[in-house]
Formats: C-alpha cells, sequence, structure tokens
C-alpha cells in the first residue's frame, strides 16, 4: 500500500516533470527583422528572451545606435548567416560594446557585427558560451581608433569559438581573458593588431585556426594585476599562422603595442604551454619567440616568465628575414642574416618585491631548432643586451602536455546527418 508521504512526493516529482516539459514546449522563436526601429526592437526582444528562447535575426542591416545587451540564461541569438544578418554599429553614439552578454548558456551564431566602438562581442562572467560562425569586423582596415577586441570573453567558463572570422581589432581578434576550459577551432583573424590571444587563462585548446596578416599571430600571455593570474595548461596545433606583417597600430601604452610586427607565436610568462603541429612561415621577426614580462611590476604572487613550454612538430619555413623588435636587425646580422625559428630571451631569474632572487626552475623543450637563447639572464634586461648563443634544440626529458579540452557535449553542434537511399526489394 502506498503511503501518504510517498503519495505527495510521487506528486511534487510529477508536478516537476510536467513544470519542466512545459518550459521546453514553451521556448520561442522570436524574429526580428532590419529596419526602422531596429535598436528598439532587437533589444525588446534580448530582454523579454526566456531560457531555450531564439532571437532570430532576418537578412539585412541593423542600423543600432547603442550597445546591445544579453542577461537572460540560455537564449540563441542567431542570424540568417554571417555575411546575411549584420549588426552595424556606424552610427553608435552610445555603449562602448556591440553585444555585451552576461547570461550563462548563451549562443550567438550566424551573424556579422561591424564597427563597434569598442569591442564586437564580449561576454562577462559567463559560463558556458557559444560564439559560432560570427563575423566581427571594421570596415575601414586597420586603424589605432578601432575597438580593441573582436570576439571577448572574459572572466568567464567552458568558452567555445568556432567558425569565427576578425578583422581589424586594434588589440586582439580574438582574445580570451582570466577565462577557464576554452577551445577555439576553425576560426580566422587577420589584419588585427593580435590574431588570438590567450591571456590569464587555465586550460585552453586553439587548434585548426588561420592567423595571418597580424602584427603577431597567436599570443599566449599572463599579465600582473589581474583578479586571474597564474596562466596554464594552453596547446596551440595544428594552426596555420602566415604572413603576420601588418604594422602593429595598438595605441600607445597598450601591452600589444610592445609585440614586433612579423611574430608568428609568443609565449610570454605562462606555464605548460605545448607548441605543435602548426605551420608557421612569412613571419618577419621570428617563427615562435618565448619571452619573460618586461616591465616592472608590484604583484607578489606574479611570476614573469615562460616555464614548461615545449615546442615541437611544427613545419617552420621562411621567418625571422625582417626582425621589427629593439636590436633586432642587429642580431640578425649577427646571427647571419635572420633570426632562427625559435627564440628564448634566456630569462632564468627575477627578484621578488622584497629584494631577493627568484629561484624558480625554467623547464623548455624545443626541437624545432636551431634556437637562439639571448641569455639576458635577468627580468627587464634590454633585447640590446643579448649575448646569443645557437643550439640545434634546447631541453632535456618529456614535459607532460596539458590534457585536452573538454566542453560539455551539448554545446557543440550535432553532425549533420546523411543522408542515404533505402533499399527496396524488388517485387516478385
Amino acid at each position: 500500500m502506498i503511503q501518504f508521504g510517498s503519495r505527495l512526493m510521487i506528486a511534487a516529482l510529477c508536478a516537476a516533470a510536467l513544470s519542466s516539459l512545459a518550459g521546453a514546449v514553451e521556448a520561442r522563436i522570436i524574429h526580428v527583422y532590419a529596419g526602422s526601429r531596429a535598436q528598439e526592437r532587437l533589444q525588446t526582444a534580448l530582454i523579454d528572451a526566456k531560457p531555450g528562447d531564439v532571437v532570430s535575426l532576418g537578412v539585412g542591416r541593423f542600423e543600432l545606435t547603442d550597445s546591445l545587451s544579453l542577461d537572460q540564461k540560455r537564449v540563441t541569438l542567431k542570424g540568417a548567416g554571417r555575411g546575411l544578418s549584420v549588426l552595424s554599429f556606424d552610427h553608435q553614439t552610445a555603449g562602448a560594446d556591440g553585444l555585451l552578454i552576461t547570461g550563462d548558456g548563451a549562443v550567438i551564431s550566424d551573424l556579422s557585427v561591424e564597427n563597434a566602438k569598442a569591442n564586437g562581442l564580449k561576454a562577462k562572467g559567463v559560463d558556458r558560451i557559444t560564439f559560432r560562425r560570427v563575423r566581427v569586423e571594421w570596415t575601414a582596415g586597420p586603424k589605432e581608433t578601432n575597438g580593441a577586441y573582436g570576439v571577448y570573453p572574459v572572466s568567464s567558463s567552458h568558452v567555445l569559438i568556432d567558425h569565427v572570422l576578425v578583422r581589424g581589432a586594434s588589440d586582439a581578434g580574438i582574445y580570451v581573458g582570466q577565462s577557464s576550459e576554452i577551445v577555439i577551432q576553425n576560426s580566422e583573424a587577420s589584419y588585427n593588431v593580435a590574431g588570438i590571444e590567450i591571456e590569464n587563462c587555465y586550460h585552453a585548446d586553439v587548434h585548426s585556426n588561420l592567423s595571418t596578416h597580424n602584427a603577431g599571430g597567436i599570443l599566449v600571455f599572463d599579465l600582473p594585476g589581474l583578479p586571474q593570474m597564474g596562466g596554464h595548461s594552453v596547446r596551440v596545433y595544428d594552426n596555420t599562422v602566415v604572413n603576420n606583417d601588418t604594422p602593429n597600430f595598438a595605441p600607445k601604452g597598450n601591452i600589444v603595442a610592445s609585440v614586433p610586427t612579423g611574430t608568428g607565436v609568443m609565449v610570454m610568462a605562462n606555464r605548460d604551454v605545448h607548441v605543435f603541429d602548426n605551420m608557421i612561415d612569412g613571419n618577419g621577426s621570428a617563427a615562435v619567440l618565448l619571452v619573460a614580462y618586461l616591465n616592472a611590476f608590484k604583484d607578489p604572487t606574479y611570476n614573469p616568465l615562460p616555464r614548461d613550454v615545449a615546442v615541437h612538430g611544427n613545419r617552420i619555413g621562411h621567418n625571422g628575414y625582417d626582425p621589427k623588435f629593439d636590436g633586432g636587425p642587429i642580431l640578425a646580422k649577427l646571427l647571419g642574416g635572420a633570426i632562427p625559428p625559435v627564440m628564448w630571451d634566456g630569462v632564468i631569474r627575477y627578484k621578488h618585491l622584497d629584494g631577493t632572487a627568484s629561484t624558480d626552475i625554467v623547464r623548455l623543450l624545443v626541437s624545432d631548432g636551431p634556437v637562439v637563447n639571448l641569455n639576458l639572464k635577468d627580468q627587464g634586461t634590454p633585447v640590446t643586451s643579448a649575448n646569443p648563443s645557437i643550439a640545434t634544440a634546447l631541453g632535456e626529458g618529456p614535459l607532460v602536455e596539458p590534457a585536452p579540452v573538454v566542453l560539455p557535449a551539448a554545446m557543440y553542434e550535432p553532425p549533420a546527418r546523411k543522408w542515404s537511399p533505402k533499399k527496396h526489394k524488388a517485387k516478385a
């Protein structure tokens, strides 16, 4: 016999199940079309959307004058195609970002953002954020007055950036900062200062991307004084990093303003970074730079050295033929006319705030030689004080590769179903 308490429990479970089903049934597609009052109509749709809803953009240009925001959880903003639905901020007079996302589980797909005042698509403090088949561009080409970041998740977790195109950012085209569990794949960054940048992040896979005609191709940085520091566990692999030759147009004082034009891959002050199986060619300053943070800092927890970094199995072409960093031309002449495939600044020490020297062990494993070691030894020593030496390789013994990043399966699109004809038996 079922007791009264058990009946109440069953009733509660049934009610919860029905409520869940009702929520799934009630998920809506909210259509928004280009035309007059686009700002008001689109922002209203984003405010009214409930979890599970899709805000669907029609074909055309949405002329916007203010930033957009998406705060609700599990909302998809989907256009008719990357070249078909365009959010235009040509006449933006208020706000900084194109679209600011703060709701968990958001998906932004199949649309373009043009000429946002500051950043194109920004996600802040979001768990499970997806950018798929989007384009962000400053259409007048590289200019210091362009917005800083194209696709810009920060302080977020479980980040997927897939089939994204960014052009013209005055800082980084695709930038992920102070975040964890990140996958950037199948994307293109061109004519930005930095093509792709991973900054102060934990666990990132950057693979199968094209980074070309930027000042720097792919950067993995860790900076002092930020809420999340100690970036680690980054894999950069199967990318094409070629012809990064756009003069650096970052505003003065910006950290990436110091990135030499013609940099392929640059790792600074990060640990457990593996760079492998990439095509790196046509980068005038260097194919791969491994460097310490150069500036003075006051953060007692900060480690400015790159450590536990592996560089192997890359297909390295003609690089280092026109170095743009201080002392680069003289160094190239001393080394026979070009910078070798991998350049390490050789910094192995820094001073703690109390004046004592660090005792960290810097482990590097580089088999894509030759490698030039500038032997600067102490953090903050300028490149012009280099005492270079060249080796065919660097380091001994394996460094454990970071584990692959595994995002929730629901963040990925299901594979397209293949059609196959049914087999029929011939009638007798």
